[in-house]
């Protein structure tokens, strides 16, 4: 009876993992997105051609690639009082040090609570701000006295235009695409760094519907100028160009008159290979408005090829800001012991540049957007595996930025929002296109489809809202007897995640193969 009862529970037990192997296997399929019998990913287009992008190109070095382990060369103890004058003595130092494989060095502060008066600023390549550890017993930076963020890379960017442009002369280019055509390329060549300069015209306001936008009688302006990106070109055949990065959104000649501009440029100011990792940010807490003064943790503009990963802030408002090229975010955890006040809210993490990764990061408090992005934001931006908790929102901000992915994350408490904010702030109208929550879960989620582009949320949980244009019984000299209800962008697979589990890191996986996520320290 032993033996058989033996039997019994083993065949139990390994009929429940054959159960549990086959409920793993069995995720649903995207119709968009979706590995084919041998594994590669295939995608489905709209009618015009667009699809969802290969957002793989994100991150530190454009992916894939480890963070390094810079060399010491200045090691720090805090002392009693202000210490941010000696810290930047320090940093200051090894930004005069040679350059060695695109480093000069990093500036090590020993476990203990620093005051800072004043922000630490990095301003020259290949230097490292690291900690002892984001613990209250590792490397603490205390900010106080005037409000400041505790440490600012700034680099001063100026770019040159070479020769004449040249314009697009293909009458779509898609979303997605990696290749498109000029009237001549006889300028340009392979390894060019180009702007891809796209007008802003009233016609394509008009077709957004943007052109209307009314607040308290005085007319709001959505968005005007040009919109730039740049890519580096990778081949050239006769007049076609194909790119490094996909573009992140359409070319609609219809709509785009002057054509869309090719240039190429130079940049010079550009910092490169700067780190700042492993400690503490800490501030009092601030229940404020976002128009008071309060402590920030870091912001990152005019760099390539960086990385802020290892740190825990406190209390600070508007936390994070990063507006440069190829950066990871990882591992920042974000606290607030009270929230902001008032109906404008903050943003913990803005990402406004190109090419940037928040990986692994997460946020508690109340009353804040955990992620917004500015106007006319090119991305690619992707936020992977990210938890953030309390009454907020994922929502990029205002004035069309394209190209995010927003990738395993959660949001118990608040919703993912891909929106026309209407009227709100000074006529945000149409904040994103061509973005895609990919298996999340959140309490809710408001994805709405902008003319001529699209929004995607796919094998997430939660849900789907349906809301007005904020401020569409205002509009111009129109009288609506109803709100504007706008059409709802695609849900697939919605509340049933689908496979893979990560877009972001099976398009990385493809690119680059399997080492390329052994690199960002995902395993599998």
């Amino acid at each position: 009876m032993k033996q058989a009862y033996r039997f019994f529970f083993l065949f139990v037990v390994f009929a429940a993992a054959i159960m549990e192997h086959g409920m793993a296997q069995s995720a649903a399929k995207s119709e968009w997105v979706y590995p084919d019998a041998k594994g590669k990913l295939v995608y489905k287009t709209l009618k015009t051609g667009d699809k969802i992008m290969d957002f793989s190109f994100v991150g530190y070095m454009g992916g894939g690639v480890k963070i390094p382990d810079v060399d010491l060369k200045i090691t720090l103890s805090p002392v009693t009082g202000d210490n941010s004058a000696a810290i930047q003595q320090a940093i200051d130092e090894v930004s005069k040090m040679k350059l060695q494989n695109g480093f000069r060095g990093a500036v090590l502060l020993k476990p203990g609570v620093y005051d800072c008066e004043k922000p630490l600023v990095i301003n020259a390549s290949g230097v490292v701000l690291r900690g002892s550890g984001s613990t209250e017993k590792g490397t603490v930076l205390n900010l106080i006295g005037k409000p400041h963020a505790a440490v600012t890379v700034r680099g001063e960017v100026k770019s040159t235009t070479i020769g004449e442009a040249t314009t697009i002369t293909d009458r779509y280019v898609p979303s997605g695409a990696t290749s498109f055509t000029v009237a001549n390329a006889s300028a340009l060549k392979a390894g060019d760094t180009i702007r891809i300069t796209r007008p802003i015209t009233d016609k394509w306001i008009e077709f957004m519907g943007m052109h209307q936008l009314v607040r308290s009688g005085k007319k709001q302006i959505w968005i005007s100028g040009d919109i730039t990106t740049e890519r580096t070109i990778a081949k050239i055949e006769q007049n076609k160009i194909t790119v490094d990065v996909p573009l992140n959104d359409s070319y609609d000649a219809t709509y785009i008159s002057p054509a869309v501009a090719v240039q190429k440029i130079t940049t010079t100011g550009l910092l490169t290979q700067i780190g700042i990792e492993n400690f503490r940010i800490l501030a009092a807490a601030q229940s404020v408005t976002i128009n008071e003064g309060h402590h920030r943790a870091f912001t990152m503009s005019g760099i390539s090829d960086g990385w802020a990963r290892n740190i825990d802030v406190l209390n600070t408002v508007n936390s994070v800001s990063v507006t440069g090229r190829r950066i990871t975010v990882e591992n920042v955890s974000i606290m607030h012991d009270v929230p902001t006040i008032g109906a404008a809210k903050p943003a913990d993490l803005n990402g406004s540049g190109q090419q940037i990764l928040f990986n692994r990061c997460s946020i508690t408090g109340d009353n804040l957007f955990f992620f917004g992005t500015g106007a006319k934001v090119t991305g690619p931006v992707v936020v992977l595996n990210c938890t953030f908790r309390g009454n907020g929102w994922i929502q990029p901000h205002q004035r069309w930025a394209t190209g995010l992915l927003i990738d395993g994350c959660t949001v118990p408490d608040g919703g993912i929002d891909f929106m026309n904010r209407g009227v709100m702030g000074s006529g945000h109208g149409w904040t994103i296109g061509w973005a895609v929550a990919w298996n999340c879960k959140a309490k809710s989620y408001l994805n709405q489809m902008p003319p001529g582009s699209a929004n995607w949320v796919i094998g997430s949980i939660g849900e789907q809202q349906k809301r007005a244009i904020p401020g569409s019984n205002e509009l111009g000299s129109i009288s609506y007897t109803e709100k504007i209800m706008l059409p709802e962008g695609i849900y697939d697979s919605h509340g049933i995640p689908v496979a893979p589990a990560s877009l972001y890191l099976s398009q990385l996986k493809e690119r680059l193969g399997k080492q390329a996520l052994i690199n960002i320290g995902y395993n599998n």
